[in-house]
């Protein structure tokens, strides 16, 4: 996206993932990052819940992420320079942002299924902030965040990690990784029949 862009859809059709080796300083600020909070409470929920929350890692608090990263990757067993590279995945990123769940699966109206959808909402209109405001990201996840050291690091009781987004000023200009369909391939009229029969 540019600043010339006057689509209101821009945002949302020109949106990338922006690993972390195309992130440069400056990374958002607070006010930003609240902004990018409010963009996410958006998204659409069930019975107003909130089942998510977001934790910001700046500054020396990478380094301490870094230290677990790579002590959880030796307790695993892997070579040193490995365990080197898990670090760098913290220390790295202009900034990261933990993305917390928070299912309530007793909850009497909405279904464990429907809160994860809140949570994705919620995931992408952050993201999307984030690029209408001139930044670049990536969610990320892996074996890392089912690592006791880490999701101790962040989860309260009854929480559990999902990853963490890698946030900072995209370098060039991002393309999608993967092909995806045209909208005609996911989009169609219903006929009042199940799928694969005829009307």
């Amino acid at each position: 996206m540019t600043p010339t862009d006057t689509n209101p859809l821009a945002p949302l059709l020109t949106r990338v993932s922006v690993g972390t080796k195309y992130l440069r300083e400056p990374a958002p600020s607070h006010a930003e990052l609240l902004r990018m909070a409010e963009a996410a409470l958006r998204a659409p929920d069930h019975a107003g819940l909130v089942p998510y929350r977001f934790a910001v890692v700046r500054g020396d608090a990478k380094q301490r992420l870094g230290d677990i990263f790579e002590a959880v990757a030796l307790a695993q067993g892997k070579p040193t320079e490995q365990a080197r590279r898990d670090r760098e995945r913290a220390t790295e990123p202009p900034l990261l942002v933990a993305v917390i769940a928070r299912i309530d699966a007793g909850h009497p109206l909405a279904t464990v299924h429907e809160q994860w959808i809140a949570l994705g909402g919620a995931l992408t209109n952050f993201l999307t902030a984030a690029h209408a405001m001139g930044y670049g990201g990536k969610m990320l996840s892996g074996s890392k965040v089912r690592a006791e050291p880490v999701m101790s690091a962040f989860c309260r009781p009854g929480e559990s990690l999902v990853g963490w987004m890698v946030l900072g000023t995209p370098q060039g200009v991002g393309r999608p990784k993967f092909s995806k369909p045209a909208p005609e391939e996911v989009m169609s009229l219903w006929q009042g029949q199940p799928p694969g029969r005829p009307a």
